[in-house]
């Protein structure tokens, strides 16, 4: 395994770009499966969780040519469908939570889809059954063998449309039904869909692919079923959460960053968000500029003056993949902050490695954090420790790039599986961090 040597405390100058979107990306190659036309789709990151899922396509059948930097054209029109119920495949598909999303594809074009358990972060538990409950709509059979946690859904005669209200406003299982009912016969209407914008990308897609979707960026989406799709090319957008990384790193490190190219319309309340921690972000043009906070930064009260409490929800609300991010950033924040995270049970769990560090967080219960600025005032110390998932991985590194001292981070696997180059990338802006 891989570590990172960290050392801390340093002000970091430059501009960095973000990466193609991983959650978008997820969703937009499953739908390649869609056609047996050419796809070509560029932006996309080069990063564990998607090089992953190219693989498992290109197992499956899938044609895949690399044009150039993060460009590929796909064409799934030999796929072996067969590969499915291979021990292989039960092995591949279950190190990856993405690689649940080709089974509405799958399901759509050739009658059947198959998946293993899917793995993915340890952040709680992350249910299925809004998947499967809208394929069973669609009138696909349901099976599940218990002994190796393998899922299956089948519709020999085809799948027919049908209204539907979702459970959770779930963006996978929005995707994965929305990519089932495009091939369906009939009309669908799905409400409390999500509406993420990585979600508005795969439909519109998917459109340009000669779908008839409707609805896009509501929680109410209305899809005619078509015979067949076509070819496309697309770009995926830069990603949300890379961008709200690096608004975290900037303050923590009391850093002069411009963000290029971020997609400010597709941000929600992400910059909103931050500026209450008192953070300053300057639009320029359609980048982020964020000076150097030399004299911290002050939290935003409510207006009755209670603790300013920061929360997640579904889109349009706050992602829950910047919660980690915004409680380290609340470390050194002069003033508190709540943080409640509402969607896993298990996300919060990594703040016993920032207590460690120094920081003044009490744990309230597996949601709920009170955390207590140091307003700069006494600086994290360099530690040991050990990334557990993405996010938390991420946000432990920004804690160790303002701490004092050297540290070190384990398990930096996590890390890689949704950044791209990240040590490189930093040290073209002045970190001092090795990869060992």
């Amino acid at each position: 395994m891989g570590i990172f040597k960290i050392e801390g405390g340093i002000s970091l100058k430059g501009e960095i770009t973000p990466q193609g979107a991983k959650n978008e990306a997820l969703q937009i190659l499953c739908a390649v499966l869609l056609t047996p036309e050419k796809v070509i789709i560029n932006n996309i990151p080069d990063i564990i969780d998607i090089n992953k899922l190219i693989t498992l396509l290109g197992n499956l059948g899938v044609k895949i040519q690399k044009n150039g930097p993060g460009s590929f054209t796909f064409q799934a029109d030999e796929v072996n469908v067969g590969y499915l119920e291979t021990e292989a495949f039960k092995k591949e598909g279950g190190s990856l939570r993405g690689s649940i999303m080709i089974v509405g594809p799958l399901l759509a074009r050739f009658g059947k889809g198959y998946i293993p358990k899917p793995g993915g972060d340890k952040i709680g538990r992350r249910r299925l059954d809004t998947h499967f409950e809208g394929f069973i709509n669609l009138g696909a059979k349901f099976r599940y063998n218990k002994e190796d946690h393998f899922y299956g859904v089948e519709a020999t005669d085809g799948l027919i449309g049908s209204d539907m209200l979702l459970d959770e406003a779930s963006v996978t299982g929005t995707a994965n039904i929305v990519m089932a009912a495009v091939l369906a016969k009939g009309k669908t209407t799905i409400y409390n869909a999500a509406c993420e914008p990585y979600l508005q990308q795969l439909c519109k897609m998917m459109n340009a692919m000669g779908a008839k979707v409707s609805g896009i960026g509501s929680n109410l989406l209305t899809i005619e079923g078509v015979e067949s799709l076509g070819g496309c090319t697309h770009r995926i957008l830069p990603d949300m959460v890379e961008i709200g990384s690096w608004i975290g790193l900037a303050a923590m490190t009391r850093s002069e960053i411009t963000i290029k190219d971020v997609s400010w319309e597709n941000l929600g309340l992400i910059p909103n968000v931050f500026r209450k921690l008192g953070i300053t972000l300057e639009k320029k043009g359609d980048d982020i500029y964020i000076p150097s906070h030399k004299d911290g930064y002050q939290v935003k009260t409510d207006i009755d003056g209670s603790i300013l409490t920061i929360s997640d929800a579904p889109w349009p609300g706050f992602t829950p993949d910047l919660l980690s991010i915004v409680l380290v950033v609340a470390t050194q924040a002069r003033g508190d902050v709540l943080i409640h995270q509402k969607m896993f049970e298990s996300r919060l769990f990594f703040v016993d490695k920032l207590i460690d560090m120094g920081a003044k967080i009490i744990l309230c219960d597996p949601h709920r954090a009170v955390v207590i600025g140091h307003d700069f005032k006494s600086r994290l110390k360099a530690t040991t420790m050990s990334s557990p998932d993405i996010r938390a991985g991420i946000s432990l590194l920004i804690a160790a790039l303002s701490a004092k001292g050297t540290s070190t981070i384990q398990n930096i696997e996590q890390i890689d599986r949704g950044y791209e180059r990240i040590d490189e990338r930093l040290r073209a802006i002045g970190a001092k961090i090795v990869r060992a």
